[in-house]
């Protein structure tokens, strides 16, 4: 969707983000720039070892369904579970890309509930691996909080993460680590009371075009996270995703302002958009 022109036109338009592959997708931004704005983050010691001439048995991945939706940007899967480590801060280092579509299920040889397709949106699809049980691998889900899907083996490569990042809300800062090692941190403006921006563990899907003096007509970083109560939102923000951007006014950043995203001063969005990658982590803390 093209870029409104005045702040009149703002306050009433949703913005549709035009990805560099041509494909579209939606991603809320601001309605008053000079309010809130854009929406588009061990076994017990005493149990005994297992016998050394024992092996368990593979787990078997059941067969699909017919009729076994696709995640989309504005669709999100249902019956998968929580992330148990949603707060973590740990570097996850690989990530999984399906060399088509792969199915997620609710545990190692449990029920498949969505299928992961290689690219939404347009986005090439880079999810985090967060787990790995018996062959299976636990990825981050996106287009829904805080929710993991289980991947058995085959049809899909994993590729190596370097870069993290981690948002500290009650601080208004987000830090960027790089092989464990903190390269910058900067203070930035993030959701308002009302409409928060997610916590918990997400990942950067890509890249995804803004254009329009308040965004210094920077690119953002769409996030995997949505509204964390869309039903409350205006119609048009309702499918949107959380994510990183520019902001044209300083004076937002250290203050709880926007409709989710985290708004970047002009040098730091810049410099993410420099490094880092599709996969990325970004865990939100409280």
């Amino acid at each position: 969707m093209p870029s409104p022109r005045t702040r009149a036109y703002l306050a009433a338009t949703t913005v549709a983000a035009v990805l560099a592959t041509g494909a579209v997708v939606g991603f809320a931004r601001d309605g008053d720039p000079d309010a809130t704005a854009d929406r588009w983050v061990s076994p017990s010691a005493s149990a005994p070892a297992p016998s050394p001439s024992v092996s368990a048995p593979p787990l078997i991945a059941a067969k699909p369904p017919a009729g076994l939706p696709v995640i989309e940007y504005g669709s999100g899967p249902a019956g998968l579970p929580a992330d148990p480590d949603q707060d973590s801060t740990q570097a996850l280092t690989r990530g999984l890309h399906p060399e088509s579509r792969v199915a997620l299920y609710d545990a190692p040889g449990g029920k498949p509930r969505a299928y992961l397709p290689s690219a939404i949106s347009g986005l090439r699809t880079v999810v985090p691996i967060v787990e790995e049980r018996g062959g299976w691998v636990a990825v981050l889900v996106p287009s829904v909080n805080r929710r993991i899907g289980w991947v058995p083996p085959g049809g899909w490569a994993t590729e190596t993460l370097r870069d993290q990042l981690v948002a500290h809300l009650s601080e208004h800062a987000l830090v960027w680590l790089r092989d464990g090692r903190e390269q910058q941190r900067w203070t930035v403006a993030t959701g308002s009371k009302s409409t928060p921006t997610p916590v918990g563990r997400t990942y950067v899907m890509g890249k995804t075009r803004m254009r329009g003096d308040i965004y210094f007509n920077l690119d953002a970083l769409v996030l995997g996270s949505i509204p964390e109560e869309p039903e409350k939102m205006a119609s048009a923000f309702q499918l949107a995703h959380t994510g990183i951007h520019a902001w044209y006014k300083e004076s937002v950043f250290g203050q709880s302002v926007s409709n989710g995203c985290l708004r970047m001063p002009k040098a730091a969005q810049q410099k993410l958009l420099a490094e880092i990658s599709a996969g990325t982590t970004l865990t939100v803390l409280a």
